[in-house]
């Protein structure tokens, strides 16, 4: 009999068919869970009938180790213990994202995690490592968090396809993955990462994450948002002491994107003219928000609360490093207005960006 599948955006009560969905996790059964990449089975490790039945939709026992599935990277520490300063960074670069890290784990915290569990050795670890990966899509998330054990899925078809395996009880249908690939797979090492699994993310673009990045974000791209990336790379040339060209190199990147941005427009005319002798304005050509630009970021400034909520209806989770540049509300958009009203947003501009990366950026360089 084929497992019930739920097109969970579609009809019914959400939190209902969540609810659901962790009862049987928590009772041993076997859940298909939409991630951004592919759709998985997922199962509890410390239940030895969903331990089973997964490695049957696996194709048997292969020896190969489960990744752990986190709802928060915060949850990384109850498998990890202390990590160091590339572990971390990784994670908070990477996560939640398309990418699995592998990490070693030294044998008490191993010793630990296995008794809190209740598993043996094997069932987490596997010589002496661990793979684990934060999904950044709802559904996975709300599951994850409310089942109260630790996690593991394996990819499977499309939610009409798993639904047809006998070792599945319940699909999860949230329409069509962000990606309908795999995830990268890395080995955390102390001085940086191995490619194990190439997948969404390349290494270029990997390379690329872990920068120190800080984001401006408007609505066009063509006026506020540019201009204050423009300040922040002044600023930050400034106070390190280099050309803003050097910043590259020493591996921070200023950008900045609009929510409503289309791609390639000029700057405003009095906004190239107000920052006149700053940077070359000229040059810029706006781009739109997307995600990977809000992975990317440390840190992201935007222009008003709306935008805020434009990041976060992208990336949920970039609500903790997304603020307004002006604590005290709105910048407004000065469209229309003359080279005077520009250069006016310019000075009061150079203030903001001046006092937030005071606050912000000697913690992320």
């Amino acid at each position: 009999m084929a497992a019930p599948v739920v097109p969970i955006f579609d009809v019914g009560d959400y939190d209902a068919h969540i609810t659901r969905a962790v009862e049987l996790l928590q009772s041993g059964g076997v859940v298909v869970l939409p991630t951004e990449t592919v759709y998985g089975a997922a199962g509890r490790v410390d239940q030895p009938q969903a331990m089973a039945r997964l490695k049957a939709i696996r194709g048997g026992d292969d020896g190969k180790p489960f990744t752990i599935h986190l709802a928060h990277r915060d949850n990384a520490k109850a498998f990890l213990g202390e990590v160091g300063e590339t572990g971390n960074r990784l994670m908070k670069k990477l996560w939640p994202g398309p990418v699995a890290l592998t990490f070693d784990v030294p044998p008490e915290v191993r010793a630990d995690a296995v008794k809190r569990v209740g598993v043996s050795e094997p069932g987490l670890y596997q010589n002496g490592t661990i793979t684990l990966r934060c999904p950044d899509h709802i559904v996975a998330t709300d599951v994850i968090g409310r089942v109260g054990g630790p996690i593991v899925l394996t990819a499977v078809g499309s939610p009409a396809e798993a639904s047809n395996n006998e070792n599945v009880d319940f699909v999860i249908d949230a329409g069509p993955t962000r990606f309908s690939r795999p995830s990268t797979i890395l080995r955390v090492k102390n001085d940086g990462f191995e490619v194990v699994r190439a997948g969404i993310y390349d290494e270029r673009i990997i390379e690329r994450l872990l920068r120190t990045t800080i984001l401006f974000v408007c609505s066009g791209n063509t006026c506020r948002s540019p201009m204050a990336e423009a300040i922040a790379r002044s600023v930050l040339a400034e106070q390190l002491h280099v050309s803003e060209d050097e910043l590259e190199q020493k591996g921070i990147s200023v950008i900045s994107a609009g929510s409503y941005a289309m791609p390639g427009a000029r700057a405003a005319a009095p906004a190239i003219e107000a920052l006149r002798g700053v940077c070359d304005l000229a040059r810029h050509r706006s781009r739109p928000l997307t995600v990977e630009l809000i992975h990317q970021a440390d840190v992201i400034f935007t222009m008003s609360r709306s935008h805020n909520s434009a990041v976060t209806a992208l990336v949920p989770s970039a609500a903790e490093k997304t603020t307004t540049l002006d604590p005290s509300g709105d910048i407004d958009d000065p469209i229309g207005g003359d080279t005077a009203l520009y250069q006016k947003l310019a000075s009061e501009l150079r203030v903001l960006v001046e006092r937030r990366l005071a606050e912000k950026v000697p913690v992320l360089i």
